[in-house]
């Protein structure tokens, strides 16, 4: 039996911008802050942050950037992707809140960086689904995401 490589820096740090971001979109969703205050607001007290006694890691500030910006940006894009791949009868205000900005960023990031592998997108974004929900939850992470990527790539 094998253990898993170890994270490199620049994956921990871009493994800590999507959760970040997730974190951003879902504060921009609820609260309607503006993407110039929130940017800051992310930049100033939580990349790297310690927030009660929690350290956060790391991340990497320009990819952070890019995946808020370009979700927000292109969330009707990103909203009619999602919504082709959900079961008959689902809409996307059915879904958690928090699950509805890990797909955006999901969706995102597999539409709009063809530098990231489809396998490493989905795979990180069903570790930040690891982070909210239960294994059920993660599963429909990636598939969705799955759908998505094909659709897309």
């Amino acid at each position: 039996m094998s253990t898993p490589a170890p994270k490199s820096n620049r994956s921990q740090a871009r493994s800590a911008a999507r959760l970040a971001a997730v974190q951003a979109l879902y504060q921009h969703h609820m609260e309607a802050t503006a993407l110039a205050r929130l940017l800051d607001e992310f930049h100033q007290h939580r990349l790297g942050a310690e927030i009660e006694d929690d350290q956060y890691a790391e991340a990497e500030v320009a990819f952070f950037d890019d995946l808020v910006r370009g979700a927000i940006a292109r969330q009707d894009e990103i909203d009619a992707l999602l919504t082709a791949r959900l079961a008959e009868g689902w809409s996307l205000a059915r879904l958690d809140r928090t699950m509805l900005q890990i797909l955006r960023a999901g969706a995102y990031e597999l539409l709009a960086r063809p530098d990231v592998p489809v396998g490493t997108a989905i795979s990180e974004y069903v570790d930040v689904a690891h982070a909210f929900f239960e294994a059920r939850e993660a599963k429909f992470v990636n598939g969705v995401l799955d759908g998505v990527a094909k659709a897309v790539r």
